[in-house]
């Protein structure tokens, strides 16, 4: 009998969600027994970074393990806020370094998936929709294979307004908080089979999710792990906002040469 040990992280959202599980695996018939799972998720708002690493340490503690004792760390990869991505991402990557460990990645939406079928067997076919600002969504489409044991992605994460997201072609359940957030404008909120507001980003399916990827090998190296943001861009650098000063500078000068130059206004009335 070996001993599986995962850290899961998750600060995608205004949540700093940590989860820790120890699976047992019989390594003569790979049978393996339900994991024990401790978790915090707590509400932190935009100082999820000062929770993450003291959280970390209590769940080790209270699990009665260290951090040597890990075999894979888990994050929230995206869509979700940049920052909290970033920071979950780090860490991921500075304890993966640290103790040599893979990293393992899980989207932010197969994790609303996973969750909505946990407390729901029949939720074989999940939207996951989660709000992603500026009248924007976040979706992705998955479909439970029961052969394989595993989620299968049927449209990937996609970001679009509520009006353009595409329905499954059979009955399924509504992830996240895209329908309370959007109300009738989310057309996929009447359609589905049923609604579940509570499916959202969360350490303890990540985890669920994650110990999966890690026995089948879907891991990556700690310098390769990365958030997946979606939306490409909420924001200019700092370089783009200097060049479009320079830029509107560069314009109002010329507009106020003209302005003072007799033969530019030849023509005029």
């Amino acid at each position: 009998m070996t001993q599986t040990v995962l850290l899961a992280l998750d600060t995608s959202t205004e949540f700093c969600s940590v989860a820790l599980l120890s699976a047992a695996v019989d390594t003569a018939d790979l049978a393996r027994a339900e994991p024990r799972a401790w978790v915090r998720h707590e509400h932190t708002g935009a100082v999820s970074s000062t929770r993450l690493l003291p959280a970390i340490r209590e769940l080790f503690d209270e699990a009665g393990l260290a951090l040597a004792d890990c075999n894979a760390v888990a994050f929230g990869s995206g869509p979700g806020s940049f920052t909290g991505l970033r920071t979950a991402t780090g860490v991921a990557q500075g304890l993966a370094f640290g103790l040599d460990l893979p990293v393992v990645p899980v989207s932010t939406l197969l994790v609303c998936a996973e969750s909505a079928r946990r407390r729901d067997p029949a939720a074989t076919r999940v939207l996951a929709a989660l709000d992603a600002r500026m009248d924007e969504i976040y979706w992705a489409d998955y479909a439970w294979d029961d052969a394989q044991g595993e989620w299968r992605v049927v449209h990937g994460a996609s970001l679009d307004t509520p009006e353009r997201l595409v329905l499954p072609d059979a009955p399924f359940t509504l992830g996240g908080n895209a329908a309370a957030a959007f109300g009738a404008r989310l057309p996929a909120a009447a359609a589905a089979r049923t609604v579940d507001p509570e499916a959202l980003p969360h350490a303890l399916p990540l985890a669920y999710a994650a110990l999966r990827a890690f026995h089948a090998g879907r891991t990556v190296p700690a310098d390769q792990a990365a958030p997946e943001y979606v939306r490409n861009k909420v924001a200019q650098t700092t370089a783009e906002r200097v060049a479009e000063k320079a830029a509107k500078a560069g314009q109002a000068a010329a507009l106020a040469n003209a302005a003072h130059d007799p033969a530019s206004r030849e023509g005029r009335p």
